[in-house]
């Protein structure tokens, strides 16, 4: 996992060049802009799904991994909590490969906060609970990119 802000460029040069050219993207367009769904960018090599959901109670929320590719996650407007566990802490259900999603349960060993301009960076190992609501639900907006990383 890899938490962070797209206003810091030169910080992430490390990462690889797929994983740039995402953040790249998130940084020079309006996510909020684009429709709603898929997203093509590099073909099935690098995408963005565009969201757009009202958070809630972290209960009424799903854990999820996924094996193919990681999840670059950017919010364009609102706020969100995600929850996070190592995947060898948790509970996981049967791979769906037409998904690439692996289900899960299981208890969050640490949170992050996500504001406009801020992103997350989950690789396979790193099972995530998205759209957790802070005080109350509340809507926003972000990009899922997915960064074809298997198969």
């Amino acid at each position: 996992m890899i938490y962070g802000s797209l206003s810091h460029e030169k910080t992430y040069s490390f990462l690889p060049r797929e994983v740039q050219e995402a953040i790249d993207f998130a940084r020079t367009h309006d996510l909020s802009a684009l429709p709603k769904g898929r997203n093509d960018i590099a073909g099935d090599a690098l995408y963005v799904n565009i969201a757009h959901y009202t958070t809630g109670p972290s209960e009424e929320k799903g854990w999820e991994a996924h094996r193919d590719y990681l999840d670059i996650h950017v919010l364009a407007e609102g706020c969100e909590r995600i929850d996070l566990a190592p995947i060898e802490r948790m509970q996981t259900g049967t791979y769906e490969k037409d998904r690439d999603y692996v289900p899960a349960t299981g208890e969050a060993t640490a949170s992050v906060t996500m504001h406009p301009g801020d992103f997350l960076l989950c690789y396979p190992e790193d099972v995530h609970r998205p759209g957790v609501m802070l005080d109350a639900p509340a809507p926003l907006k972000k990009g899922i990119f997915k960064v074809r990383i298997r198969g």
